[in-house]
């Protein structure tokens, strides 16, 4: 357990993460050493390499899967589709915290070892079974712990939370990306193909971690990027943070459920042939991002994240009734879609900041790790229960079933405590200091704008939760050098 003095101005828990949300809010200024910026954009390329894996087959998965012996069962398909969330649920947080143990970089390469195997098993399979082995293998590569701890032992305090914004942008990109080269590259190489193409790149990123992301002097544990298991209990009674949670889990369940049955509706009602699926997803995806940046901008600048939230909830509770009553027009769906992936993009924007705002500030990273687990399990939820319910039931039932979950997460949405406009700074307080941490909390804690304030002496920083636009930076820098 970390030695840690936390002292709240008002009584308020909130902590810190960077997001889309931030990145789109605020300028990000990039003013770091030539260490930081290779760092930063070494770890964001390889953080982008493993969602790729995800998401490049995620438009065609499911028609590939047809034409294999056994993908006649959509059952199968489903699971086969979300057995890479399974296992990234299960090994996420224990990757992590191995590489406090053996190091970061150990667990990277063994990681992306098992990203590569499961790859190209999934490229050679012959059958949905051994399709089903292959995405297994490639979610158990988790290694996002791993890299977030080790761009947090890169990186200085103050730029970190800039490090992490590249890697939100690069999931981001990857996502909008995916849906259009995916179709492309099946009419190219194949879907066997892009899982050899894959499994390749992630061999040659190998060669990257080694040579081009450097090595840091000193690695420690990090309460903002990495899981403290003393900490979980606090996380998970958390109300508002299991709201969050849920939402997660919901969010990412519904789009597996819908990419088990999308890519056979635009083919049965505009016979569209799977490599033009781009034609559809390339206009929607850009209308929902380019709605959802003016979105997060007014909710943050504005104090008003809950009711920006509240409504893209809202609008994805619209989209998935729709599809679960109107598949049978071509038109339609594209407007169903456009709908959707407006309120996808807020929501996958908003949710990381709010997880900021709300979790306790020595817990940080925990409240992000359990998060990100949830995100797992809804992966491999929604495809599998989504691939069940198309086998038996029909796709209507499959967006019933969405719906239920969205229309759970709208209740829970609306009931949700507004949060603070609020934001984490973080501050080194120096190699050699032998202070107070509580006398220094509490002092810390009582300066214009400070709402908490966390000393975490074996870390050697000082977490602070300020207000967004309303704190004093000079006092806090004073107060500090004051106590070397």
């Amino acid at each position: 357990m970390q030695a840690a003095q936390s002292v709240s101005g008002n009584g308020v828990r909130s902590p810190s993460d960077t997001s889309l949300a931030d990145a789109c809010a605020t300028r990000l200024n990039i003013n770091m050493n030539s260490l930081e910026l290779r760092a930063s954009v070494g770890l964001a390329g390889l953080y982008g390499l493993r969602m790729l894996g995800m998401f490049l087959v995620l438009p065609v998965f499911a028609l590939y899967a047809t034409a294999l012996p056994g993908g006649d069962n959509h059952a199968l398909i489903g699971i086969a589709l979300g057995s890479y969330g399974l296992t990234q649920a299960l090994l996420q947080l224990p990757f992590g915290m191995l590489s406090d143990r053996i190091g970061r970089k150990k667990v990277i390469y063994a990681g992306l070892l098992l990203f590569a195997a499961g790859s190209f098993v999934a490229a050679g399979a012959t059958d949905i079974w051994w399709l089903m082995i292959g995405r297994t293998i490639q979610g158990a590569g988790a290694i996002s712990a791993a890299v977030t701890a080790l761009l947090a032992d890169l990186t200085r305090e103050e730029n970190r939370t800039k490090a992490m914004a590249m890697i939100g942008m690069t999931i981001g990109t990857t996502f909008a990306a995916s849906l259009v080269l995916a179709p492309l590259l099946t009419k190219w190489i194949g879907v066997n193909g892009i899982f050899a193409l894959t499994g390749v790149l992630t061999l040659l990123a190998m060669i990257g971690v080694k040579f081009i992301i450097p090595d840091p002097s000193v690695s420690r544990f990090h309460s903002d990027t990495e899981a403290n298991t003393a900490r979980l209990p606090v996380v998970l009674r958390d109300p508002q943070l299991l709201r969050l949670n849920f939402g997660i889990l919901a969010l990412h369940a519904s789009q597996m459920a819908m990419f088990v049955v999308m890519p056979f509706a635009l083919i049965q009602t505009a016979g569209l042939d799977k490599t033009h699926h781009w034609e559809v997803y390339l206009p929607v995806t850009l209308i929902g991002f380019l709605l959802m940046v003016p979105a997060i901008i007014y909710g943050e600048k504005r104090q008003q994240l809950k009711p920006v939230f509240v409504g893209a909830v809202a609008l994805m509770f619209i989209a998935q009734l729709g599809m679960a009553f109107a598949l049978d027009s071509f038109w339609e769906i594209v407007v169903l879609l456009g709908l959707y992936f407006i309120a996808f993009n807020i929501l996958e924007a908003c949710l990381p900041s709010l997880i900021s705002k709300i979790a306790p500030t020595d817990a940080k990273g925990t409240a992000i790790g359990v998060y990100n687990t949830a995100q797992s399990i809804g992966l491999f939820l929604g495809a599998a229960i989504g691939g069940w319910l198309y086998s038996y039931a029909g796709s209507g039932a499959v967006f019933g079933f969405t719906s239920i979950l969205i229309g759970v997460w709208l209740t829970l949405a609306i009931s949700m405590a507004a949060p603070m406009a609020v934001r984490t700074e973080m501050f080194h307080i120096g190699e050699d200091w032998q202070g107070d941490a509580a006398a220094l909390s509490s002092r810390l804690s009582s300066q214009k704008g400070v709402k908490e304030a966390v000393v975490i002496a074996s870390e050697r920083v000082a977490y602070l939760k300020v207000m967004q636009n309303d704190w004093d930076r000079a006092s806090v820098n004073k107060l500090i050098e004051e106590t070397y």
